[in-house]
């Protein structure tokens, strides 16, 4: 029996695999203590399989608690120890204006103020060589003088620290001895690679929300133990690997993206399984939407990722962290995403969200704003008496009030075409993210394959994908707990990166074993606190060519030398860039090295399928015309196929499935939809 538990912005989403099947519940996230909402879920689920808690033998979570305490900047009160003179670095950023034209430009606000960056009088040379030794006296003075103003978390970013962290390691040990109450980053170990920018930006990150992850994780583990569900407890990563409690306890910056990488996870392991080369993976949840790319089962993988844009897709509007990351772009566009008019009668959706306190009107919790799930419950695309299972009955009549009060009163339309006008602003906002999102990495999106899942994308997949020219989705069974099922199929894992700069042709490959070594023996202590005995190793150069800006991730095969590597740089320039530039020299700036442990077996059957409202008809407003839509409960969807319109019910999601689209299922309880005469 495994345990997955994922905590969105509006649910937290409980799967319980046991005997070959799956039991699943979403219920509220419980913003005061998350671990409350987890643990209603357990109970939920425990509770209608009969199953005992100390039959459970791994517990797996991811949370989005990280990424929402640095959006809304309720971490601790940090300060940032770095080399003297350098204080500002965070501020200057990149020196760059990400939105050219806009004289009122709204810069992100660095996390730490100015007063609480202090410098000591040390130095490190590029290549390691200590230029100016670090005075403890001084350190501990500066410190102290944090401490008395109330810091409580210290991030230690020392210029080239990366290529010698023994200053930093000396705060920690002084730190520990004088101020044993103080939580330690050091970006050494947090983030050991050039750019000093993103390396200082990411440890301050980490050392934000290490606090607040530190309480929350152990609270979790304790309500666990105090259930009888004692065992160990793995943490997913935004990289797509799973971790253990103590590494994501010290490296809480890793989780930013847990949730939504089980889902591409999942995704992932979707489109192996059919044989699906080309994918997009759609996400959409009650706070935000998130697209990924997918080809040849595999999604993009980066090392570089922005918390909170102040700017819609615009880079560099936003936190930059450099962490093993799926390459995936986020928007505010969930089921609990508002509705608003502006002074100039244009209509917003997003990203502020309803959450699950109060929720949208529909809820009956106090909420009157209009959300997209209020657009969802008026255009007949929900049925009131099913939703969550019927575990929460919707107020229709609440979401008519709040969509005539934000949209059909300033924009004098009727209560269909206000609600129509909601769903189409969030479905044209999702599908330009996806586009700017594709051609960013010269990628096509029309003709792939949509996998959606999420407990609000099997309800706009099939407009979405119109709009990308998109013919077939899939829909996953157990799709509203899309990610939670992906923390099931993905494998124990570690990523180490170290900066070692070389130029291709003076690479010395001895000293280039020493770091991979180094990087090996850390990378096995966290797999072994996992109980991972057997695992693969994958080894990355980032490579560019003398004089740019960017590197692309390059292969490192086991006997490497350098032709290898030119010929694996030349094969990952052209496939990113669509040529080479011949006769420029190659240098390499950082290594990576990860350990996967084994990929769990596909997932077994789904029994949350299963609904008990019956099969009928509901009225359904799509492109400003009521239909007759069929009320098809998913267990009972035919292999032949349903045309739309229709609605196919279950316990934790609604696919619809508009004219013009068929639906039927597949042998691993997937539904396929398919466009038009497009051929199934």
């Amino acid at each position: 029996m495994r345990l997955s538990i994922d905590i969105g912005g509006t649910f937290t989403d409980v799967v319980l695999e046991h005997d070959g099947a799956l039991t699943t519940t979403k219920v509220l996230t419980t913003y005061d203590d998350p671990a409350s909402g987890v643990m209603m879920g357990v109970d939920h689920v425990l509770a209608q399989t009969g199953a005992a808690a100390r039959d459970i033998m791994l517990v797996l979570h991811g949370t989005t608690l990280a990424t929402n305490a640095l959006i809304e900047r309720r971490g601790a009160m940090t300060g940032l120890l770095t080399t003297a003179g350098h204080r500002d670095v965070l501020e200057m950023a990149f020196e760059n204006r990400f939105e050219q034209y806009d004289v009122n430009i709204d810069r992100p606000v660095p996390l730490v103020p100015r007063h609480l960056r202090l410098g000591v009088d040390e130095r490190v040379a590029v290549d390691g060589t200590v230029l100016r030794a670090m005075s403890d006296d001084e350190v501990t003075g500066v410190v102290g003088g944090m401490v008395e103003s109330g810091v409580t978390a210290l991030a230690v970013g020392f210029l080239h620290s990366y290529a010698n962290p023994d200053h930093e390691r000396r705060v920690r040990e002084i730190v520990e001895t004088s101020f044993p109450d103080l939580n330690v980053s050091l970006s050494s170990d947090v983030c050991p690679e050039i750019r000093e920018y993103e390396r200082l930006s990411t440890t301050v990150a980490n050392a934000y929300v290490k606090p607040l992850m530190a309480t929350y994780l152990t609270s979790l583990q304790e309500q666990l133990n105090d259930r009888g569900i004692d065992c160990q407890v793995l943490l997913m990563t935004s990289g797509g690997g799973l971790t253990t409690l103590q590494t994501a306890s010290e490296y809480p910056i890793r989780l930013v993206e847990s949730g939504p990488a089980g889902g591409a996870m999942l995704a992932a392991d979707i489109a192996r399984r059919h044989g699906c080369e080309e994918v997009l993976s759609f996400d959409m949840g009650g706070t935000t939407a998130k697209i990924c790319l997918i080809d040849d089962g595999q999604p993009l993988h980066s090392r570089a990722f922005e918390v909170d844009r102040s700017y819609r897709f615009k880079k560099g509007s936003g936190l930059p962290v450099r962490i093993p990351v799926i390459e995936m772009v986020e928007i505010g566009a969930g089921g609990g995403s508002l509705a608003h008019v502006d002074g100039m009668k244009r209509l917003h959706v997003g990203p502020e969200s309803a959450g699950s306190e109060p929720g949208p009107a529909c809820y009956g919790r106090g909420g009157e704003g209009a959300a997209v799930t209020d657009a969802d419950v008026v255009l007949g695309k929900l049925i009131a008496e099913s939703f969550a299972g019927g575990q929460m009955m919707l107020d229709v009549e609440a979401s008519e009030t709040a969509i005539n009060a934000a949209v059909s009163g300033p924009l004098q339309l009727n209560l269909d075409e206000s609600a129509h006008a909601i769903a189409e602003i969030v479905e044209e906002n999702m599908a330009s993210a996806a586009r700017s999102h594709a051609s960013e990495w010269g990628k096509l999106i029309a003709d792939r394959v949509m996998i959606a899942f999420g407990g609000a994308a099997p309800l706009h997949a099939a407009d979405l994908a119109e709009r990308l020219k998109i013919n077939e989705i899939i829909v996953p069974a157990g799709a509203g707990v899309g990610s939670a099922l992906g923390f099931l199929l993905s494998p124990v894992s570690f990523e180490v990166v170290r900066s070692y700069y070389s130029k291709l042709e003076a690479l010395d490959f001895g000293h280039l074993e020493d770091v991979f070594t180094d990087m090996r023996d850390e990378a096995s202590r966290v797999m072994h606190q996992a109980n991972v005995t057997e695992f693969t190793e994958e080894r990355q150069a980032y490579m560019r060519y003398v004089g740019q800006g960017y590197e692309v991730a390059v292969t490192v095969p086991d006997d490497t030398d350098e032709n290898a590597l030119k010929e694996g740089f030349e094969r990952a320039y052209t496939e990113l860039y669509g040529r080479i530039i011949p006769n420029m020299e190659i240098e390499i700036l950082s290594w990576t090295l990860a350990l996967k442990g084994p990929v769990p077996d596909s997932l077994g059957s789904d029994e949350d399928v299963v609904t008990d409202i019956s099969a009928g008809t509901q009225t359904y407003f799509h492109e400003g015309k009521r239909y007759e839509a069929s009320i098809v409960p998913r267990d009972q969807v035919e292999t032949g196929g349903h045309e739309g319109p229709a609605l196919i019910v279950e316990r934790q999601t609604t696919t619809v499935v508009p004219p013009g689209w068929t639906c039927r299922c597949l042998k691993d309880g997937s539904l396929k939809l398919t466009r038009g005469d497009v051929d199934g």
